[in-house]
């Protein structure tokens, strides 16, 4: 099952809560596995609203906590003692040690003597256990969120007027996208930024699924916009064709630089994290012959990317769009052949189908070793990979 956050106004624990909630996650079993969290003076309260003509779901953890603050160490314990689930105890520590470690920068302290103030209330220990709780019963395998929008202005904490976007949900999204919001108001909350850069495996546009089921989530305030988070629930659009992921490509035409240093760049692209780098001949204004590099990544090392290819190269200009690619769970293995041993890439497809790719460069060197056509190496390992026990 794959949920797709689409942060229309933003994210925040209890909008999260209500997206999962409307979606099919029911509010008894919910109450039910919080209970686990042992913490008394805490009811869920569950109820539909409407936002801008949007039906959503509004849940609110109404709190009787006589704890003015604690420190992290205080909320890992009542997360340990728990009789949550194991994965969820694991990762609802984590979560909190990022918020811990958060805050700890800001205020210059340690983190074992931060205090969480808002942070450490009942309310935000139940979103974050609460979240992972409702994927959990969803079934949800894979997560992807949209950029989150970044409203300004200022909102009133524990230590004072502290500017938005808070400090502590600005040092949660380092690595995550994000854009700029019209709405003067707190849009996404530091609880709401540790749930979803935590478990996001991607950011970018709705991947491709099955759409089975939508919930929306409200946030508390009425804004110009609907105050809704939305997810969307579904199976991958094409079974059997491997992972679904949204990567990034960037591109630059270049017509003035020496050929030779097309070599360099690649290696430097490479060893920077592109998962792909290849070139296109082309003809650009005036008829110049021109080459296109492109370079395929993953999201976080597109900025990277950009700098090596506008430091390494004569561009002055990068394209950027985001793309989704289907790849094959594949594996790599070794079969052995009468010149000698070979890697062989074997891919996975529907039924036990396989496709196997004997690795250049082994049967390059065992072909120049042996002093036999390189085809005869690579169809000795085809054959050797037929007969192994990964086929079929």
């Amino acid at each position: 099952m794959i949920a797709y956050f689409d942060c229309i106004a933003g994210a925040s624990g209890d909008m999260i809560l209500g997206a999962l909630v409307d979606a099919g996650v029911s509010a008894d079993a919910l109450r039910d596995r919080l209970s686990a969290l042992h913490l008394k003076g805490f009811h869920l309260h569950v109820d539909r609203v409407v936002k801008n003509g949007f039906s959503a779901i509004k849940v609110d953890v109404h709190v009787a906590d006589d704890v003015p603050e604690r420190h992290l160490g205080d909320i890992l314990q009542i997360v340990e003692e728990s009789d949550l689930a194991p994965e969820v105890k694991e990762d609802a520590a984590a979560m909190f040690r990022r918020l811990g470690e958060a805050e700890a920068a800001i205020h210059g302290s340690s983190i074992d003597h931060v205090h969480l103030h808002e942070l450490g209330g009942v309310d935000t220990i139940v979103d974050v256990v609460g979240a992972l709780v409702g994927l959990d019963l969803l079934g949800v395998e894979r997560i992807v969120s949209s950029p989150l929008p970044l409203g300004r202005g200022f909102v009133r904490g524990a230590h004072g007027q502290i500017p938005l976007p808070a400090p502590a949900t600005v040092s949660l999204l380092k690595g995550v996208p994000i854009v700029g919001s019209d709405i003067e108001m707190e849009t996404v909350t530091p609880t709401g930024a540790v749930l979803l850069s935590s478990l996001a495996d991607d950011f970018g546009p709705i991947p491709p699924m099955t759409l089975s089921g939508v919930g929306y989530g409200a946030g508390s305030r009425d804004l110009p916009i609907p105050n809704v988070l939305r997810v969307l629930l579904g199976e991958g659009a094409s079974p059997g064709m491997g992972k679904v992921e949204s990567l990034v490509m960037l591109e630059t035409n270049i017509d003035d630089m020496n050929p030779e240093f097309y070599e360099h760049v690649m290696g430097h692209l490479f060893d920077a994290g592109a998962l792909d780098v290849y070139f296109s001949p082309v003809q650009m204004k005036k008829n110049r012959p021109a080459t296109v590099l492109h370079v395929l990544c993953r999201p976080e090392k597109a900025s990277a990317l950009k700098r090596i290819l506008f430091t390494e190269t004569t561009t002055l200009g990068v394209r950027e769009q985001t793309v989704t690619r289907h790849a094959l769970p594949r594996g790599h293995h070794h079969v052995d052949t009468p010149y000698g041993s070979v890697h062989v890439k074997v891919a996975h497809l529907d039924e036990g189908q396989v496709k196997v790719s004997p690795e250049y460069e082994d049967c390059r060197a065992l072909a120049e070793e042996h002093d036999v056509p390189l085809r005869k190496v690579y169809q000795a390992a085809q054959r050797a990979a037929e007969k192994a026990d990964f086929v079929g």
